[in-house]
């Protein structure tokens, strides 16, 4: 951890920024574009999750960065929530529904694991 002098450098919050772009794009179209309430809290939830890792990350202090990566992982859990019901009421297909719960579900994993290095460098 003490290598990464820069969120940027981090593998979670790069994944995060690039499903944040995937979720603007399947969400731009189709019956999910017209239903702007959940396309927008897909989206919010989505950019929450690299935002709150830059931010924590930014923060400079060991217990904030944690602090923040938790709220991070959260957004994780929001989105997926949200992409399931998305795909239950037929605004997103199966086929591309799987790659984008499943790189969610990566990403939470991920900010937890660098969650619990964090606590073992403490």
């Amino acid at each position: 951890m003490s290598q990464i002098r820069r969120f940027e450098d981090l593998e979670c919050w790069q994944r995060a920024v690039d499903l944040a772009v995937n979720i603007y794009e399947q969400s731009s179209s189709g019956e999910l574009g017209k239903d702007f309430g959940l396309r927008d809290q897909l989206r919010r939830a989505a950019v929450s999750i690299s935002s709150n890792i830059a931010e924590g990350k930014e923060r400079e202090t060991v217990p904030e960065f944690i602090r923040y990566l938790y709220i991070a992982k959260g957004s994780a859990g929001e989105l997926r929530t949200q992409l399931i019901i998305a795909g239950k009421i037929g605004y997103i297909k199966q086929e591309k529904l799987d790659p984008l719960t499943s790189e969610t579900e990566r990403i939470g994993a991920m900010i937890g694991n660098l969650i619990k290095r964090l606590k073992v460098k403490r």
